[in-house]
């Protein structure tokens, strides 16, 4: 797997795209059917230093100013989500320091600065996952919060098939695969739950919490017959973890 390669695709798709294909998951939302709202893993924000990872269009740093936080970064791989991202928070008079870089590389973010770094959906694009994670580490104040959320592996294996959930490919396979859409193609891995958990012990985070439950009120609430709800009837699609810098 070519580093460079991946990152010319998949920042290819961000600049073109957009949200078009795969769709926006920001906050209040971790992923589909879990929320924030219920979950309650940041609590109080208000005068603390945030830092995301994989802003996309600068609706999750919205949530985050709207609560008060005191100081607002963010890095992506896309100059075209930044610019949007930039001009999303300026309209409705919010500010944040946003950089275009691949979140595995060092790009001038401040050490032992932040009280949380968190990512909605956007740690699985990295091609280093124990490198991202130390990288985090280090950006976070001596206690501070590590919060991010992935498609649940499991669910990347099972499809709904006739009222049933069949085992479509190996859950241990976490080789990387391609993605068509139109225009091109995106570059992914499903790495197993254990592999991030280990990278995050590797890194100095201590696992705090673990969401993987699908919110009943939310299915109800869109009323949704898609293959995606009646796999979260049975099976997590989306996991959370918070994490702490001891």
């Amino acid at each position: 797997m070519d580093k460079h390669s991946v990152y010319e695709t998949n920042s290819f798709y961000w600049d073109t795209q957009g949200n078009d294909f795969l769709g926006a998951i920001v906050l209040p939302f971790y992923g589909p059917f879990v929320s924030e709202e219920k979950c309650q893993l940041f609590g109080d924000v208000s005068g603390k230093k945030l830092l995301e990872i994989g802003c996309g269009n600068g609706h999750s740093l919205q949530y985050q100013a709207e609560r008060k936080a005191a100081e607002l970064w963010a890095v992506d791989i896309s100059e075209n989500q930044i610019e949007k991202a930039l001009q999303h928070l300026a309209a409705r008079g919010f500010s944040a320091t946003l950089i275009c870089s691949p979140m595995e590389e060092e790009c001038g973010i401040p050490l032992n600065y932040f009280d949380y770094v968190y990512s909605i959906y956007a740690i699985g694009w990295t091609t280093d996952l124990d490198g991202t994670f130390r990288r985090i580490a280090s950006y976070l104040k001596q206690d501070g919060v590590f919060i991010f959320s992935w498609s649940h592996p499991v669910h990347k294996c099972v499809a709904a098939e006739d009222e049933r959930l069949v085992v479509r490919k190996s859950y241990f396979d976490d080789s990387w695969y391609s993605v068509p859409h139109v225009g091109g193609a995106l570059t992914l891995s499903d790495r197993k739950l254990s592999t991030y958990v280990n990278a995050l012990a590797r890194a100095g985070l201590v696992i705090e919490q673990m969401v993987e439950e699908s919110e009943d009120e939310l299915m109800r609430a869109r009323n949704d017959k898609s293959e995606l709800a009646k796999k979260a009837e049975m099976i997590p699609v989306t996991f959370v973890i918070k994490a702490r810098k001891l």
